[in-house]
C-alpha cells in the first residue's frame, strides 16, 4: 500500500498562461517539499496534453512523483507515475489494463456507494470530495463535509484524498477527520512555494 504525502497539489492547465509558467509553478512546489502532484488539463486537445506534460516532465525529472487526470494513454507516453480517473471517465480496471500493475491508479468518488465500489478494485488510492465549497469544476458533485470524510474513513483502508475547497484555515481539520492528504488547487496557484511550505507546516 502506498503512503500518500499529506499535500497534493493539482497543477490545472486552465490557471496557468502558459507552459512555462506551469513547470515552473511545479518547480516551486517541489522546492517546498511536495513529492507528488497531478496534473489536470479540461481542453481535449491531445496534442496540447502531450506537449505540455512532456514538458513538465523534462522540468521536474524524477524529483517528484507526476499523476496525469483522465487520460490513460498521455501517462504512458509522458511518461509519468499514475494516472487518476473520475466516476465519467475510463474505468478504474480499465485504465489499470493501459497503465499496467506497476503505474499508480486514483479514483475519484462523491458518496458512500462511489467509494465502495471503488474500494474493490485496484485503485492505489481513493478520492472522496467535493469537501467544501468549490471552484475549480463548473458542475460541482453535492459537498460530502467533515462527515463525508469519517464516512469514506470507515469505509476504507486504502490512502484517502480529501478534495474540494481545502484551504489553510481548514486543511487540518480534514486530516483530522481521517484523510491521508489533501488535494489542493487554487489555494497553490498564487504563491506556490510558500503555500505549500505553509500547508505543509499546518499538516506536520
Amino acid at each position: 500500500m502506498i503512503q500518500l504525502p499529506r499535500v497534493y497539489p493539482i497543477l490545472d492547465s486552465s490557471c496557468f498562461a502558459d507552459t512555462a509558467e506551469l513547470c515552473s509553478a511545479a518547480r516551486e512546489l517541489i522546492s517546498a517539499g511536495v513529492t507528488l502532484m497531478q496534473y489536470r488539463t479540461k481542453s481535449g486537445n491531445a496534442r496540447q496534453m502531450l506537449e505540455q506534460t512532456r514538458a513538465l516532465k523534462q522540468s521536474v525529472g524524477g524529483s517528484t512523483k507526476l499523476i496525469m487526470n483522465d487520460r490513460a494513454d498521455i501517462c504512458l507516453a509522458a511518461g509519468f507515475d499514475g494516472v487518476h480517473v473520475g466516476q465519467d471517465d475510463l474505468s478504474s480496471e480499465g485504465a489499470r489494463k493501459v497503465i499496467g500493475a506497476n503505474l499508480l491508479l486514483g479514483v475519484s468518488t462523491h458518496n458512500p456507494a462511489q467509494l465502495r465500489e471503488a474500494h474493490q478494485t485496484s485503485a492505489d488510492y481513493l478520492a472522496i470530495g467535493p469537501v467544501f465549497a468549490t471552484t475549480s469544476k463548473l458542475n460541482p458533485d453535492p459537498i460530502v463535509g467533515i462527515e463525508g470524510v469519517r464516512q469514506a474513513r470507515a469505509i476504507t483502508n486504502k490512502p484517502l484524498v480529501a478534495i474540494g475547497g481545502i484551504t489553510l484555515a481548514n486543511c487540518r481539520s480534514v486530516f483530522e477527520a481521517g484523510a491521508d492528504s489533501v488535494a489542493v488547487i487554487s489555494g497553490l496557484i498564487r504563491e506556490p512555494r510558500k503555500s505549500a511550505e505553509d500547508f505543509l507546516r499546518i499538516l506536520s
